[in-house]
């Protein structure tokens, strides 16, 4: 395989491996168990000196190493020339969309996520906060894509494989889409796509369906927040 992914079955996670089936690009998985902490090992350090996921290396170019989600979908993209326009403006409008996600989408969702599902005390003020704000950024989405098929322009790129793979878990996050229909439109739209219903299962991961597995994920979950 000409390319390793360390990942793991998060959004970010996700956005890697999305990319690399919609890309058709080859690919081995190397998943990790978050709460095993490999992820802080020395090696892995190598290839990510923050020691998070997920990561790609390119044996292709001599191995070269890729952290941080953002700049993994940019190098894949220009590594061959699809899902990210060439020209000055196209490209801006992916990256600006992008960026959007990086800076604003995730972060909400995530701290959300934290004071919502993981956090042994539960903060009303923090809780709320987030909530609204990650429903804030969902309504700045409604906006646009209530006149754009995809979020930069007419064209599906990894601006949209980014923000779909946070906004797709807003239930997880607490926050809802409810009475934002372009919203709605794109989620479903993203999800029929064969590349990203086989991207969003990459690595395998348990099926939260009972309390108990709901109680489990949160136990791991917090582990690595401790």
């Amino acid at each position: 395989m000409s390319i390793t992914l360390y990942t793991a079955p998060t959004p970010n996670g996700w956005k890697a491996s999305i990319a690399l089936e919609e890309l058709a690009l080859p690919y081995e998985v190397h998943a990790f168990d978050l709460g095993k902490l490999e992820q802080k090992e020395e090696w892995f350090l190598k290839i990510n000196p923050n020691g998070r996921i997920p990561a790609i290396v390119d044996h292709d170019a001599d191995d070269f190493a890729v952290f941080e989600s953002g700049a993994i979908l940019i190098y894949l993209a220009e590594k061959t020339g699809r899902l990210l326009p060439s020209d000055p403006k196209g490209r801006s409008r992916v990256l600006q969309w992008l960026m959007f996600q990086m800076g604003g989408v995730g972060p909400m969702m995530g701290q959300a996520n934290v004071f919502f599902r993981y956090a042994p005390e539960k903060i009303p003020y923090a809780i709320e906060r987030y909530q609204r704000e990650s429903r804030r950024l969902f309504e700045v989405l409604e906006r646009r894509l209530s006149e754009s098929e995809y979020l930069a322009g007419d064209e599906y790129s990894i601006a949209d494989i980014a923000n779909w793979s946070w906004v797709h878990t807003y239930a997880w996050s607490g926050v809802s889409v409810e009475g934002l229909p372009s919203v709605e439109r794109w989620l479903a739209a993203i999800a029929a796509r064969p590349a990203v219903a086989k991207g969003r299962t990459v690595p395998v991961r348990s099926k939260v369906e009972t309390p108990k597995d709901e109680k489990e994920f949160v136990d791991r979950a917090r582990k690595l927040l401790a």
